[in-house]
């Protein structure tokens, strides 16, 4: 137990002094504000149709938690993600394999730093929700249960699971971190598409790890017996809509029953047997070394040819020519062999194969599902487009370089955008026969954006993290059609000249801080 608190508590001291954790910090305290918009909002967390719910504390809290449940799912496990992967980067990890810890031990410490990492962010948006009910409310009573009960039974449960899955996929998947990303992908959303068409309520119940299906069914059938209606879906998540006339219902919380207590214990204890069971699979640190089959010279042979070791000197005209160039094509075609090279063979069977698909799928499938994933697919490549130098310590000489700002960043980015038109060419060939010269320009544009956006976040936070994080977010907003994310052009919006003048304007203000903060590192380092 000793070494099991000792490394939970320096894991999760190092996680929450890194930027990552701050900037993290710092956009669940926004969301936790927008969770709970004002009456004027032009959207909704929690859309029913024709009904808007009257802001009691059992409504903003509930709606609060469920909120916190799901978005803090969603990115979590990118933020929690790593920690064998530090451990063996910094070769600590040969430190603690020495020591009498057991496997499930250790892991067991990482998934409960995970957990407190997690937690911590749920404590403070618990704070906001709590501070947004004096905002949004009068003449309401406080009641603290309200606040209490979704936050334990929902968002608890919920960030314990994903802790574990954090853990899992690190020992299964090893440091690939891109197939991590990708199973987590599909598994998250798999599991909210099983929620919410599942038809059976008990077995709803059980499958859903976030308490969705309780809380929404709880609210349909109070609306129904109420008001005698069939509604038979609620919307939970950011819905913009128009304004249209409603009818306002006081809902004050879901019924707590065994049957639901039992399916929150149950996840838990899954979780916490899935790190058990993967600890029969944890490498400890042991990786085998390749044997070389050359054989070594013996004590005699190695100092037989001592005219050979003889140093000889320089001979110049043996060496190629100096040939100086100071443009910025070389870097970016060494950028570009970085990129591609990064990775495994199949990472680029995989994303060729989606590549030529949009050439064959429906035009709007290939835009609004296919292209956002394949990019993703990227999302390793381009995390580390602006962070590689300072990661690998070398950017003492390439700051120090000629004209660094002017010459390599911008090759950079070039690079990174290169690797993503050509990606999305199938695409982009399609829309030149079918003369959609706005859709051309938006996919060449989301482009230039999502490179942007890495490399801005890149440069500010100092690791890939926040990308990823913010990346995944993205990718799966758009996938559900949500129109304030798209960044593709693939979703219709209503005016086609303020979406584009707002694109453009997001990617001029990427450029800007991009530049501005790598040029004050670079007078700094």
């Amino acid at each position: 137990m000793r070494y099991i608190n000792s490394i939970i508590k320096a894991d999760y001291l190092q996680r929450i002094r890194s930027y990552a954790f701050l900037i993290t910090l710092a956009i669940t305290f926004y969301a936790a504000y927008s969770f709970v918009p004002p009456p004027t909002a032009s959207y909704t967390t929690l859309n029913v149709v024709g009904y808007k719910g009257v802001y009691n504390s059992a409504w903003v809290g509930y709606v609060s938690g469920m909120m916190t449940a799901i978005m803090l799912s969603m990115y979590g496990f990118f933020l929690v993600n790593g920690g064998i992967k530090k451990d063996i980067d910094t070769e600590v990890g040969l430190i603690i394999a020495t020591t009498p810890i057991s496997n499930f031990g250790y892991l067991l410490s990482k998934m409960l730093s995970n957990f407190l990492v997690l937690l911590t962010i749920a404590g403070c948006t618990f704070v906001v929700s709590i501070i947004m009910f004096f905002v949004r409310t009068t003449g309401s009573p406080f009641i603290i249960g309200n606040f209490l009960t979704p936050y334990l039974l929902f968002v608890v449960p919920a960030i314990f699971v994903i802790s574990s899955l954090a853990v899992i996929a690190e020992v299964f998947l090893g440091r690939r971190s891109i197939l991590q990303y990708i199973a987590f992908f599909f598994f998250f959303g798999a599991l909210m598409a099983n929620i919410n068409q599942q038809k059976n309520e008990t077995v709803a119940v059980f499958i859903d790890p976030f308490g969705v299906r309780t809380m929404t069914s709880s609210i349909k059938n109070h609306i129904n017996t109420k008001y005698h209606e069939h509604i038979e879906g609620i919307n939970l998540g950011f819905t913009f809509n128009s304004k249209r006339g409603f009818k306002t219902f006081e809902w004050n919380g879901i019924n707590i029953t065994g049957e639901f207590l039992l399916s929150r214990l149950l996840w838990v204890i899954i979780a916490l047997g899935l790190v058990y069971l993967s600890s029969f699979f944890f490498h400890r640190f042991d990786f085998k070394q390749p044997v070389s089959k050359k054989k070594k010279p013996g004590l005699n042979e190695q100092h037989t040819d001592t005219t050979a070791l003889a140093p000889a000197g320089i001979n110049r005209t043996l060496m190629p020519p100096l040939v100086t160039d100071y443009g910025i094509i070389p870097f970016i075609k060494t950028e570009l062999l970085l990129l591609t090279r990064k990775g495994s063979k199949w990472l680029w069977l995989i994303s060729i194969g989606a590549a030529i698909s949009m050439l064959f799928a429906p035009l709007n499938i290939s835009h609004l599902y296919i292209l956002p994933v394949l990019w993703f697919l990227q999302v390793t490549r381009w995390s580390e487009l602006t962070t590689r130098e300072e990661t690998n310590r070398l950017h003492y000489f390439t700051y120090a370089s000629y004209k660094p700002l002017q010459r390599m960043l911008p090759a950079q980015l070039l690079a990174g955008v290169v690797i993503a038109i050509v990606l999305a060419l199938p695409l982009i060939v399609r829309y030149v026969i079918a003369a959609d010269g706005y859709a051309i320009f938006n996919i060449i544009n989301g482009a230039i954006f999502i490179v942007l956006l890495a490399g801005c976040l890149g440069i500010v936070s100092g690791g890939k993290k926040i990308f990823e994080i913010f990346f995944f977010l993205l990718t799966y907003a758009l996938t559900q059609n949500i129109p304030v994310v798209d960044y593709l052009g693939a979703v219709k919006h209503d005016s086609n000249a303020v979406y584009i003048a707002v694109m453009l304007a997001f990617n001029l203000l990427l450029i800007a801080v991009s530049f501005g903060v790598r040029s004050y590192k670079l007078r700094n380092v």
